[in-house]
């Protein structure tokens, strides 16, 4: 059913939607035609239980409305009465809706006529639902539950309730008395009048709404029926729901006023007064607020035959009101508890008024009210700690001054001497209940307050403070005027502000008042003093504390100096003193008792004795006593808090300031201020901790506010004392910063900061004092250092960094109003200065202080605004000079020179001067990058804040000065090889704190800082010159400026230094026209030089470096001069042989020699590289034998090489050996046709073996005595060289070398001894550390590995038959190194689990150890490659035993990346595939050209591929083996990566092998990764399929049979097994394994038969016959296969016969 009725909601609603959009959209003709069917829909719907129908019904309507217009008149009456219910409906948004469509329908003003046309159908409508409708009439009992039917019964009984009340409301007046009869029927209905007493709480709130109604509209009708309305109304006065009270209570007030004689149709006294109360007992039941408001007007309106006898009515009435009151929920609520005191005390009032017959009853009801009523409802307040706070105190006042208004008003009826009485009743009831609360040792505290407070509001309720919110509740009555409604919020609101006029009051307060209160104050004072001196009750003492504070007067002390009077003669000797230094009683209270108690050491609380103190000052006669009595207590030993207090509450209020101003500004308090300082900041900084932290902190306090609390301008105490104290703290912050010891300092330097901040920031002008200055530069300094320095924690910085900011901004607004220099400013300045200059700062340190700096100009720019003054007046103090700017240049270590010389971009002739300090470990930052990045950054905030100051040329010179330096800085990190780690950190925190080129390119023009630097490079060459070719590549333009150094011969002779080297750099950036000029200038030059000129930098040397700059870089259209200028060396050197350093010893040689001799072996290569001109014989002799020359220069002089030029010299000299090794291997037919006849010849017989005999030699001599190379890059740089020279050494040369011969002691070997050394010489420099070395070596060894197996064929014919598994090792030069190198590597990698990448630092010692074991790797499988496959089986044998191939491909899968990605340059034409490791060849150059950090990558991966491809079986072996992830790992990566590579290789390998076999044919597919063999002999025929996997090689090559004719099928399968067999455990390609099938096939045809143990004729792995004979069965057998089937077995039978073999 309920299903039902939810599809029927759903129906009703989406149809009444539906119906207000039509009525919306169509014509009004069309809505019209719904008229006559709308009433009985809408009547129906307007009542439907859902409410979201109800409301939606109304909306149509309304657009019904809208739409018909008056139209809808005829169809009114029908209507009307369920719109009026629809009006009233309990669901607020339908009834909203039916308002707003009676509103559209009728304005305002005719909504009366409207309901007043229909007002018969609207009662027919009403009556019926009122007095005949039933659940079951209104819905279907058959469809609707039970619940819901009443459910909306209810609600319709509501609605029809308040419809009623509405339409009585709304009719017009003359239409009421028509419809009194009409009404009559419906009130004379009992069903009617017992709605009042329904279930539902609706139904009974809308029916005493009617009833409020019926009174307000018909009062005729009501008092007809008034014995059926006032039982109806009055009897169900303590109706407590919270929906019906507010309706019952309105109709109660009503019905009382309206029904004279209403009380005789009820009985008062039994059943209306007790059920009210009950009511009130219990304290309104939680709907205080709603009921008691109403109690004054009830029982105002109570008749006197009713409330007799008076006494017993309101003792009654009021106790039930105080009982309520103690209830706990009326407690618990304030507002409840307020409504019901309001009440109370309003009530009281009334019944004070209240006259009687007889005097005698009235004075007994007086009696009662005060003495029963009053007094202890003020106890039970007094009591109860929640009511305190509530209204009771100030009505009791506002009763007490109507009352003694009317005691003062003499009157002929004795009223006046009535009220005098009940006040002076009241008084003496209420000293009694005060003295018992106070009168008791363990006396409440709160109570005592409680006391107090009454007591002060009492004294004068105005200026006490009114509890918040009090809504003064007003009861209006319906005789009273609508005006009155408006008087609440016109309230007049009085606020007093000055003292004055409260005294006037209490004058004004009448002595009816004052005395009595006196006295009660005089009595509990009394008591309370007693209290404390005997009983010492800390209570007691706050009591009489907030007593004098309200009642501060001669009397009071003097009633406590009379209790504290029984002392012993000795005190009471000084109290004779005391009494004679002073009259006024409560100076003489203050020294003979308020001290005593002040000095009390255990008291925690002492702000009450501040206030006795502050009640005593206030009974002072002179401000000139007030200061004696505080200087006084100043020298006593008081605590500290007290004088805190003092000041505390001084500064709360002007009354209390003006009592202590002049004692605050005195010297007594100021002295002890400054020592107070003093200790405090002493006590911190002792090395012992101090102990009493509490107690320091409000020390801390009292000094902050002390100086920071200002009042009207002026500082609370003496100006001089706030300077000396702020002098104290700069000390002990500047010894904070000293003390070594973490941790003690902390509590002080926190105060320190919490102090100096609140001084700073609220105190105008404080920075004027030079003190404050000093404590801000302190403070500075704490925060532009690191905490490593300062020793302080993350908080206290944080604490310090506030207070400086907050001492800067005080800074910056006083220099804005005053023109005057800071000495802070100018000071911090100089300070910074010294930091960066210091070279003692690391990255770190130098980050806070450029922060530190940074924040202090921002403040200092929003000081400027955009003049700049002050900020560039700091920038400037802190800027170097230059004579200290070129100190910084020269504490650069020169180590940036290697690299640029090395490249040829710079040529020297001289011996670098300046720092040769060695970088490697050092970890504080040079002070040159210091300076640099720190007055960047300022330059830099200061570009972008537009602030320009002073001349604009002169500034822009600054700041391109500035920049400039930065940019060196840059470079000389840039130049240098290996940069400690502090530089690559201080990169880092440049682009941080952005602090780079880039961005001052954006805020400014950089053409100038060109210009800049480009004077600079002239001036001084060297690493300006590289700075200023970094700038020109960055900028990508070169200036007209640069260009005037070449346009003219005058214009760079002569040539310094720094012109060369300008030149130098610059020529890179040439167009060729240019270059040409400038080598014409040169070759001009070249040719007037004369011999003294050679070496020196305006002659031969200068222009050869040009020469060689220019043609470094392109070739230019100049070749015709080349050889010009080759034939001018030739001269110099038949003029002057001594200038080349031929053959000679280098030690005592000059350095300009030097450099000349390094740019002419430097002009070689450029001239064979770039000449197109043939050379004559005799130059090419003189190159030849130049070059040799040179060479045995440099291997003479291999101890020299630490010297740069001398180092230099030896790699040109090895270059130019490359060059022409490079020229001759790369010559061809071609071009030797332009050579002399017999120069290639004598190049391979003489000159080439020359260079190697000199080479070799020495590299072995060079490694042997440098053992790594962390001696840096000058080693490094000539092993390149050298070892650049060596690869191009041939195998013949190798193997006919002349080094000292080496042999290893217990070596196994077949090797003959020359060749033997060569390996024991060379392999173990594969474990060099240098990458150089090693790849060298690489290559040479490479050459010789095909050369090596073929010595070991001659053991092989040894081993074939032995019984067990044979093994073989690899040449064992490398074997010993690989074993070295697995220790090794395993103590790297161990760590990283498998399938990990492990990334390897370039260039790093773990670096070289993983080049060198993958180099020698590939060495041992280029070995393997070159081995015959019989050879083959037995390394493979030896690698498995030491298990070296796991290991590798362990390592490997710790080495290759996991996505292989080749992102270098590709040698093929770009196809669509992704390149990557295993698809691109690797290229391994000594000067490593490649990128260093995917060399290992890459070079893991080409070891992987050729493993994979020269031992598949042996991989595939390790791979079953492994775990389930390494497995799965090796899986992927390997499908994913190699197998495609690898089959398509296979693949090819087979389309072009040009292996023929005899009878057998084979062809490969390649889309099918397959390979077809097709064997043939005679009549027999078969054909095999072999499939490739695609994890191949990893996974099994499956072998299929096509047809087959003449092979049995057995004989068959084992062909195919054993072809398999061949594939899956062979170490070799499907070519090998094919033929080795086939010739186990042929010997089977030829009639040798099968081991009967492996079926095969062919041994799998040694490639033997089955020679081992049975002597019974005579089955032959491989022995291997027999070996082991007896190791297996464990018996010596043969397997076919059983027999015991022999």
């Amino acid at each position: 059913m309920g299903g039902k009725n939810k599809q029927r909601t759903k129906g009703n609603l989406r149809a009444m939607q539906e119906f207000g959009t039509m009525c919306k959209e169509r014509e009004a003709e069309v809505v019209k035609g719904v008229l006559p069917y709308w009433p009985r829909i809408y009547c129906k719907i307007s009542l439907d239980h859902d409410r979201r129908v109800r409301e939606a019904t109304q909306q149509s309507f309304e657009q019904l409305i809208l739409k018909v217009k008056k139209h809808l008149a005829p169809y009114l009456k029908s209507i009307m009465g369920y719109w009026l219910i629809a009006q009233c409906d309990t669901y607020s948004p339908a009834a909203s809706a039916a308002k707003v469509a009676f509103e559209k329908a009728f304005p305002s003003s005719k909504q009366p006529e409207a309901l007043a046309f229909c007002k018969d159908e609207i009662l027919y409508v009403l009556q019926d639902h009122l007095l005949k409708e039933t659940p079951d009439t209104l819905s279907d009992p058959q469809t609707v539950p039970e619940e819901e039917r009443e459910a909306k019964f209810f609600r319709i009984l509501t609605c029809s309730l308040l419809a009623l009340k509405k339409l009585l409301s709304m009719l017009p007046k003359k239409e009421m008395h028509s419809l009194e009869e009409k009404l009559m029927s419906l009130l004379s209905q009992n069903k009617f009048w017992k709605y009042g007493k329904h279930s539902i709480p609706q139904v009974r709130s809308a029916f005493f709404e009617l009833a409020s109604a019926f009174c307000q509209y018909l009062p005729e009708l009501v008092k007809t029926e008034a014995p059926r309305v006032c039982p109806a109304v009055l009897l169900s006065i303590d109706d407590s729901d919270a929906v019906v009270c507010p309706a019952l209570w309105e109709a109660v007030l009503y019905a009382i006023t309206t029904i004279e004689d209403c009380w005789s149709h009820v009985n008062a006294k039994k059943g209306v007064l007790p059920k009210l109360w009950t009511v009130l007992r219990e304290g309104g039941r939680g709907l205080a607020t709603v009921i008691y408001p109403n109690l004054l007007p009830f029982i105002s309106k109570v008749p006197p035959g009713i409330a007799e006898p008076k006494l017993e009515y309101f003792r009654t009435f009021f106790s039930s009101i105080i009982q309520g009151l103690s209830s706990e929920r009326a407690i618990a609520s304030p507002s409840e508890s307020s409504a019901i005191i309001t009440a109370f005390m309003e009530c009281l009032r009334f019944a004070i008024l209240q006259k009687t017959d007889k005097d005698d009853d009235q004075r007994q009801v007086h009696q009662m009210l005060i003495y029963d009523q009053l007094i202890p409802l003020t106890d039970a307040v007094l009591k109860e700690p929640r009511l305190q706070n509530g209204p009771l105190f100030y009505q009791i006042a506002e009763t007490l001054s109507s009352w003694e208004a009317k005691a003062e008003l003499s009157s002929d009826d004795g009223t006046d001497e009535v009220f005098q009485k009940l006040l002076s009743n009241f008084w003496d009831h209420l000293l009694k209940m005060c003295v018992l609360h106070v009168d008791k040792l363990d006396a409440d505290e709160k109570s005592l307050f409680a006391v107090s407070s009454m007591l002060e509001i009492l004294q004068n309720p105005k200026s006490a403070t009114k509890p918040n919110n009090r809504r003064s509740l007003k009861i209006r009555f319906t005789d009273e005027d609508e005006s009155e409604r408006n008087t609440e919020n016109g309230k007049l609101t009085e606020v007093r502000n000055s003292d004055s006029e409260i005294q006037a009051d209490l004058q004004h307060s009448s002595r009816l008042r004052k005395e009595p209160l006196e006295n009660l104050v005089c009595n509990l004072a009394e008591l309370s003093i007693v209290y404390v001196n005997e009983q010492k009750s800390e209570q007691h003492l706050k009591f009489l504390s907030a007593l004098l504070n309200s009642f501060s007067s001669d009397r009071v002390f003097q009633v406590l100096l009379e209790q504290g009077n029984d002392a012993s003669s000795a005190q009471a000797e000084s109290q004779k003193e005391i009494k004679a230094q002073h009259e006024s009683p409560s100076v003489q209270f203050l020294y003979m008792n308020l001290i005593t108690w002040l000095k009390e050491d255990w008291r925690k609380d002492t702000h009450f004795l501040v206030d006795i103190l502050y009640s005593v000052l206030n009974c002072c006669n002179s401000n000139g006593e007030r200061k004696i009595v505080l200087d006084d207590l100043t020298k006593m030993d008081l605590k500290w808090i007290i004088f805190l207090q003092i000041i505390e509450k001084a500064c709360s209020s002007t009354t209390k300031l003006s009592l202590v101003s002049d004692w605050l500004k005195g010297d007594t308090l100021g002295e002890r201020l400054v020592m107070l300082a003093d200790d405090l900041c002493h006590l911190g900084l002792k090395p012992i901790a101090a102990s009493s932290e509490s107690s320091s902190s409000e020390r801390w306090t009292l000094l902050s506010l002390v100086l920071s609390q200002h009042i009207k301008n002026e500082s609370l105490i003496g100006e001089t004392f706030v300077e000396r104290i702020i002098d104290k703290l700069q000390a002990a912050l500047s010894k904070a910063k000293d003390l070594s010891e973490a941790g003690n300092t902390e509590p002080s330097v926190s105060f320190i900061c919490d102090v100096a901040s609140s001084f700073f920031s609220s105190v105008k002008g404080c920075l004027l004092m030079p003190s404050s200055e000093d404590l801000l530069l302190t403070v500075f300094q704490l925060c532009a250092q690191r905490q490593d320095a300062t020793h302080l924690t993350d908080l206290l910085v944080c604490k310090l960094k506030h207070t400086w900011m907050s001492g800067v901004n005080s800074l910056v607004r006083q220099l804005r109003s005053m023109q005057k220099q800071s000495t802070f400013l100018h000071k911090s300045a100089l300070w910074v200065k010294n930091q960066i200059q210091s070279s003692s700062l690391d990255v770190k340190s130098l980050q806070v202080l450029i922060s530190a700096v940074s924040d202090l100009l921002s403040k200092l720019m929003e000081a400027d605004g955009p003049s700049g003054y002050l900020v560039g007046a700091y920038v400037e103090h802190v800027t170097p000079n230059k004579t200290e700017w070129g100190k910084l240049h020269e504490c650069l270590s020169t180590e940036w020179m290697h690299k640029p010389l090395l490249e040829g971009r710079l040529s020297m002739n001289c011996e670098p001067l300046g720092s040769c300090v060695r970088l490697c470990g050092t970890t504080k930052l040079p002070g040159h990058l210091c300076t640099s990045a720190l007055l960047s950054k300022m330059v830099l905030l200061v570009l972008e804040n537009d602030i320009v100051h002073g001349n604009d040329d002169a500034e822009r010179k600054k700041i391109d000065n500035i920049i400039a330096e930065l940019l060196y800085s840059l470079q000389w990190i840039e130049e240098l090889e290996n940069p400690p780690y502090v530089l690559l950190e201080y990169l880092h925190m440049l682009e941080e704190m952005h602090i780079t080129y880039e961005k001052f390119s954006t805020l400014s023009n950089t053409s100038s800082l060109q210009q800049t630097i480009f004077d600079r490079s002239e001036a001084h060459g060297r690493l300006w010159s590289l700075t200023m070719a970094k700038v020109i590549h960055v900028e990508n333009t070169v200036s007209c400026e640069m260009k005037q150094l070449f346009k003219t011969t005058e214009g760079f002779l002569p040539l310094t230094e720094g012109r060369l080297h300008t030149l130098q750099c610059l020529s890179p950036f040439l167009i060729e026209e240019e270059k040409k000029e400038l080598v014409f200038h040169c070759v001009a030059k070249l040719m007037t030089c004369t011999q003294t000129e050679l070496s020196s930098t305006d002659g031969a040397f200068g222009c050869l470096s040009i020469l060689n700059s220019c043609l470094n870089d392109r070739s230019i259209d100049c070749d015709h001069l080349l050889p010009g200028i080759l034939k001018i060396i030739m001269s110099w050197k038949n003029d002057n042989e001594d200038s080349f350093l031929f053959s000679c010893n280098l030690k005592e040689t000059s350095a300009q020699l030097l450099g000349f001799n390094i740019e002419m072996i430097r002009y070689l290569p450029l001239l064979l590289k770039h000449s197109t001109a043939p050379l004559a014989d005799n130059e090419w002799d003189f190159i030849m034998c130049s070059m040799l020359a040179w060479l045995e220069t440099t291997s003479e002089n291999r101890l020299l090489y630490h010297v740069p030029l001398v180092q230099i010299f030896a790699c040109v000299s090895c270059d130019l050996a490359s060059a022409l090794s490079a020229y001759f291997e790369a010559a061809t037919p071609e071009t030797t046709e332009n050579l002399p006849v017999n120069l290639i010849s004598e190049w391979k017989e003489f000159f080439s073996e020359g260079i190697h005999n000199l080479l070799l030699p020495l590299l072995v001599k060079v490694t042997g005595e440098t053992k790594n190379s962390s001696e840096g890059s000058f080693q490094n740089s000539v092993l390149t060289s050298l070892g650049e020279a060596l690869t191009y050494i041939s195998k013949d040369q190798l193997l006919n070398h002349k080094l000292p011969a080496k042999f290893v002691a217990g070596q196994k070997t077949n090797l003959p001894d020359k060749l033997q050394t060569l390996l024991n010489t060379l392999s173990p420099l594969l474990l060099f550390r240098a990458r150089p070395v090693q790849i060298s070596v690489y290559h040479m060894l490479y050459k010789l590995m095909p050369e090596l197996p073929k010595f070991d064929d001659e053991d092989l014919k040894s081993y074939g038959d032995e019984e067990e598994e044979s093994a073989l090792s690899p040449p064992a030069a490398l074997m010993s190194v690989l074993a070295t190198q697995e220790l090794l590597l395993e103590n790297i990698l161990e760590c990283i689990p498998v399938g990990e990448f492990a990334v390897i630092q370039p260039l790093s010692d773990e670096f070289c150890l993983v080049l060198g074991y993958l180099l020698t790797w590939k060495l041992t499988l280029a070995f393997f490659r070159a081995a015959s496959s019989q050879l083959r089986v037995l390394y493979s044998q030896y690698l498995r035993r030491t298990k070296s191939l796991n290991k590798l491909l362990y390592h490997l899968f710790r080495l290759m990346p996991e996505n292989p990605v080749f992102s270098g340059p590709t040698s093929e034409v770009p196809n669509k595939d992704t390149k990557t490791f295993f698809t691109e060849e690797l290229r391994l150059d000594v000067k490593g050209t490649g990128v260093l950090s995917s060399q290992i990558p890459h070079l893991a991966c080409s070891v992987y591929h050729i493993t994979l491809k020269d031992l598949p079986a042996m991989v595939r072996l390790w791979w079953n083996s492994c775990e389930k992830r390494v497995f799965s790992v090796v899986d992927k990566f390997t499908s994913k990566y190699v197998s495609s590579v690898l089959s398509s290789q296979e693949i090819s390998s087979v389309q072009t092998s040009t292996q023929l076999f005899n009878g057998m044919t084979v062809k490969a597919r390649s889309a099918a990764r397959e390979v077809i063999a097709t064997y043939s002999v005679d009549d027999i025929f078969i054909e095999l399929i072999i499939q490739l996997p695609s994890n191949y090689p990893l996974g099994s090559i499956t072998v299929e049979s096509g047809k087959r004719v003449g092979v049995a099928v057995q004989q068959w399968r084992n062909w195919m097994l054993q072809l398999s067999t061949y594939l899956t455990h062979q170490n070799g390609s499907i070519m090998e394994g094919l033929s080795l099938w086939k010739n186990n096939v042929d010997k089977r045809f030829e009639g040798v038969e099968d081991c009967m143990i492996c079926f095969s004729v062919i041994h799998g792995s040694n490639y033997s016959l089955p020679k081992k004979a049975c002597r019974t069965c005579k089955k032959k057998f491989h022995s291997a296969c027999l070996y082991k089937w007896f190791t297996s077995s464990n018996k010596s039978t043969c397997p076919l016969c059983r027999e015991t073999f022999f």
